[in-house]
């Protein structure tokens, strides 16, 4: 997947230092297409490395981040083709086929600029039997530690070591059923642990799995290449362990959070609009506190309709969590919604330290936010104004352009190279509900 086959939608997103300039005050309404979940994506591309036969995923989103993975799973062997949506369409699929496994080292240089390279690990070990891949990066927004990922593996029999940066793994007869019981709920490491016992021999039992739907399509996957899995959507999975793996062809669930978040800039700017693909089973946490705010979600044959009169929206508390809970990636879009709610609320952060880097941000907007320790108090003001602000990781970004929308005169956001990474052609989406909004390049 060399630069030339990237889209020029993904091209943007890398290296270059462009800012979306909002005008703001203008309802939205009309219809947002919603692209396949990024979170799910990742995982499922990695997953190719568990067979020497072709993967086809459709529904696959057009993302910077999805061009990285795709970066380090050539490297490693994979051959990418990508057939691309029609235009103003947003399901792309996606073919990768990785018929030898030309490398079992996923360099630093590659894996410090996104977190889900290291999913390579699981699957590596269980193929190849043998890996070496570098301690990841991704956005500054808290340790994230690996140690439930090498945790997790090596109760499947793997011998891992930490030398220099990298995590050397081996399993020389190949990984072996095993029993492991995450001590905390890790997606990324349910994820990658269950990747590995799809090819280890014999079952393997994982308790406390994470519930995050993006997990299950992860499992849902693995059975479509003929893994037994039983407890799909419950915190125990039994995995039937095979020898080989067919190919398969699998459509990604919809982007929840890319859901949730154009939810809330429907509720911020008083909009009403039909996201269409989102599935509400997936919103639930997030329509129980827009509804008390004020804000109407129901399902429809087409997506989800998101609806909120003129009226003043109503200041909620909420505290993040797991699946089914509050997602933390929709904590800096729901901070801007309540910006301008009237009344106090507090949001408390519980799954990642430094994640209310957006505040300094959004207080620039003249929004009234305080943090202390992992909670912030936003008392609500009628009004936001314009004004040049900063992004500081994927999710804080679309935060300041959904305050953006709401606000007087005009926001420019910088460094919206965050945006590309998790939000297809977003500036695109909101222009289709009547934003004032353009993308211009950066230096």
């Amino acid at each position: 997947m060399s630069r030339a086959t990237i889209p020029p939608s993904l091209q943007r997103g890398i290296g270059f230092m462009d800012a979306i300039l909002i005008r703001g005050g203008n309802r939205l309404t009309g219809d947002i297409p919603i692209s396949g979940a990024k979170n799910a994506a990742l995982p499922l591309m990695v997953a190719s490395l568990l067979t020497a036969e072709k993967l086809t995923l459709t529904n696959m989103p057009a993302l910077a981040d999805i061009a990285q993975l795709g970066e380090l799973l050539t490297l490693l062997g994979v051959e990418i083709t990508r057939e691309t949506a029609p235009e103003g369409r947003f399901n792309h699929t996606m073919t990768l086929q990785a018929k030898t496994i030309r490398s079992t080292v996923a360099p630093y240089d590659l894996v410090r600029k996104m977190r889900a390279s290291f999913f390579v690990l699981g699957p590596l070990l269980a193929r190849a039997h043998k890996a070496r891949v570098s301690l990841p990066g991704g956005c500054a927004i808290g340790q994230r530690p690996v140690d439930l990922h090498i945790k997790g593996l090596e109760a499947l029999g793997a011998k891992i070591e930490l030398e220099e940066g990298y995590v050397v793994a081996e399993a020389p007869g190949g990984l072996k059923g095993g029993h492991f019981r995450f001590p905390v709920v890790s997606v990324g490491a349910s994820e990658n642990v269950m990747m590995a016992a799809a090819l280890a021999d014999g079952e393997t039992v994982l308790e406390n799995v994470a519930l995050e739907p993006e997990v299950q399509d992860v499992a849902r996957l693995l059975v479509a290449m003929g893994v037994h899995v039983e407890g799909i959507g419950t915190r125990t999975l039994r995995i039937q362990g095979k020898p080989s793996l067919p190919g398969a062809t699998f459509d990604i669930l919809p982007d929840r959070i890319e859901a949730g978040t154009f939810a809330m800039a429907v509720a911020t700017t008083g909009g009403d609009v039909e996201l269409v693909g989102a599935r509400f089973d997936d919103l639930e946490s997030l329509a129980k506190i827009l509804e008390k705010s004020g804000v109407t979600l129901r399902q429809t044959n087409r997506g989800v309709h998101v609806y909120r009169n003129g009226a003043r929206h109503h200041a909620v508390d909420v505290t993040t969590e797991p699946f089914p809970g509050f997602p933390t990636d929709m904590q800096a879009q729901l901070m801007a919604f309540l910006a301008t709610a009237d009344g106090v609320s507090t949001i408390t952060e519980t799954i990642f330290e430094n994640r209310f880097m957006h505040v300094p941000e959004l207080n620039r907007l003249g929004a009234r936010i305080e943090t202390h320790g992992q909670t912030a108090t936003v008392t609500g003001v009628e009004r936001l104004k314009g004004a040049p602000v900063m992004a500081t990781d994927l999710r804080a970004s679309v935060g300041l352009v959904i305050a953006a929308l709401a606000a007087e005169g005009e926001t420019r956001v910088n460094r919206v190279y965050h945006l590309d990474r998790g939000f297809e052609r977003l500036e695109e989406k909101l222009r289709l509900c009547g934003a004032d909004i353009e993308r211009v390049k950066g230096v």
